[in-house]
């Protein structure tokens, strides 16, 4: 069964929805069975990357909010990330184009690290106040996770995997995605933003039995005794 999850790296409740999907799957007794396939989205492609300012700034600009209401609503955010026990650290987030972060994410796809990339790139941003779009902090964080230090440098340094972005959030328009996180379970069950970890239980469970409708597990009786031959070749 397969879990298709579209995200932003500077989406703070994508981070919640990724611990609550986890949560789920915990307690999922077939999680083995579940492959995960992270998909790249971008809330702001045309952001420009600005080191000296906060989001919590950005925020405060771009929505009209005062900072006192900006860091209101903010810490609401962080309430909610705590009670995954995530630490947010919103006043430090630095404003950066996520668009080289998809990338590096694509690269990773290719190489088995899609996870792991993926969560790294998140606790860089929302708990150390990383800028994801300076490509020494993106190799360092890519070498962290295990992807080979020359290979990523060589997809940072040129355009590779921006066509695989867009290919992304263009099948993401095609089905529908309006916002981030969307889990698409199986192509058959959808789960817009950070659910409570129930409503991952419930549509995981869903899409498991209709799963083993059309992919039973062959059933071997056990206790019997039946003389057979191994892989190895031995015969009793």
């Amino acid at each position: 069964m397969k879990i298709e999850i579209w995200s932003d790296i500077m989406c703070p409740f994508c981070y919640i929805g990724k611990r609550r999907l986890e949560s789920a799957l915990e307690d999922f007794e077939f999680a083995d069975q579940v492959q995960i396939e992270w998909k790249s989205f971008l809330l702001n492609p045309d952001m420009v990357t600005d080191p000296s300012k906060s989001t919590l700034e950005y925020l405060s600009e771009t929505k009209g909010w005062s900072m006192a209401q900006t860091k209101q609503v903010s810490q609401q955010v962080v309430e909610m990330a705590a009670g995954e026990g995530l630490t947010y650290h919103m006043d430090k987030t630095v404003v950066a184009n996520a668009k080289n972060a998809h990338r590096l994410l694509q690269l990773a796809k290719t190489l088995g690290k899609g996870g792991e990339m993926k969560e790294r790139l998140l606790k860089a941003y929302f708990t150390e106040g990383a800028n994801i779009d300076d490509q020494a902090t993106l190799v360092k964080l890519a070498v962290e996770v295990g992807l080979p230090e020359k290979r990523v440098i060589a997809c940072l340094g040129s355009n590779e995997f921006a066509d695989k972005v867009e290919q992304d959030i263009y099948e993401s328009r095609q089905i529908g995605v309006r916002g981030v996180p969307f889990f698409v379970v199986d192509r058959k069950y959808g789960i817009s933003g950070a659910q409570p970890k129930e409503a991952f239980d419930q549509t995981i469970r869903k899409a498991w039995e209709d799963y083993m409708k059309t992919n039973p597990v062959l059933q071997v009786a056990e206790n019997l005794d039946g003389s057979s031959c191994d892989v190895e070749g031995n015969c009793e």
